[in-house]
């Protein structure tokens, strides 16, 4: 009778703990022997010091110096920009507005780190932007999606060297909503933010603390598809402290109506374009003078 007992209890026990792991959102461990060590604290790999604002090409400075392949409509709304820029204003830069800045800028700043799992591989941002998933479980693009900043990634692992341990994620990603720009120049993505994104994401054959995520843009504001060759630069691999970016702490930016303003230390508001008119303020009780 004893022997029997326990030739059912095993089972049982075995069944009860699968069960936890589900309700729990546990899984069996990732064999972690196949992918890649992403591990640590990641920053872009600044080329020169013209290039202090994040430029997708990274080799050149951002706004004109990134001779970015525009049609002739789109090289307008750049210098547009970049023309309202030099008189005070925000141009073409809604993440001056802490907007996210979404793809591919959400993926310039300055730090961030890779969780990889078999399912999705998670890139987390220390920026307004916070977190991107690439899903590589197989699935299909969504019926119904839902467009977002950063859009919708799916992906795949490749192993190129045939060792039986991956080195290449390879992304595609849809499904924006906008508005969005290259840099904080202006530099435009197209305004029906109908953008496609491909990346390839390998550490450097020389240097493992090297990533690349050479990344090509297909979109309307472009006369041809656009790549880069972007480089980030492991700089630990244990994090004491993850730093903490927030676009709103600090931002003296305050749009009004279709205009922006400047909100001085002292709290008041400043103008920030010369002869610039006051915001309406009908709904407010005049002071008398």
């Amino acid at each position: 009778m004893l022997e029997r007992s326990s030739s059912r209890v095993v089972p049982l026990v075995s069944a009860l703990m699968l069960a936890l792991m589900m309700t729990t959102g546990r899984a069996p461990a990732a064999d972690d022997a196949k992918y890649p060590s992403w591990k640590g604290l990641w920053t872009r790999v600044v080329h020169r010091e013209v290039e202090v604002q994040g430029a997708f090409d990274q080799t050149k400075p951002w706004g004109l110096g990134q001779q970015a392949p525009l049609t002739a409509e789109y090289q307008k709304v750049l210098n547009d920009s970049m023309q309202d820029q030099a008189n005070g204003g925000l141009g073409n830069y809604p993440t001056a507005q802490c907007l996210p800045s979404g793809m591919p800028r959400m993926m310039t700043f300055a730090s961030h780190e890779y969780v990889i799992t078999p399912e999705t591989t998670y890139i987390l941002l220390s920026s307004s932007d916070h977190l991107r998933r690439i899903f590589t479980d197989g699935r299909d693009w969504p019926k119904q999606p839902v467009p977002t900043y950063g859009g919708y990634s799916i992906g795949k692992w490749i192993d190129e060297d045939g060792d039986g341990r991956y080195d290449v994620l390879e992304s595609e990603t849809r499904y924006f909503k906008g508005p969005r720009a290259f840099d904080a120049s202006g530099l435009p993505l197209a305004f029906d933010n109908q953008s496609i994104f491909k990346e390839r994401f390998f550490t450097d054959r020389n240097n493992p603390n090297i990533l690349h995520d050479l990344t090509t843009v297909i979109d309307h504001a472009l006369t041809r598809p656009w790549t880069s060759d972007r480089q980030y630069r492991r700089l630990a691999e244990t994090v004491a402290q993850w730093p903490e970016t927030w676009c709103q702490e600090g931002n003296a930016n305050i749009v009004i109506g279709k205009e922006n303003y400047f909100l001085r230390a002292d709290g008041l508001l400043m103008p920030a374009k010369k002869n610039q008119a006051p915001p309406d303020l009908r709904y407010f009780k005049q002071t008398q003078e």
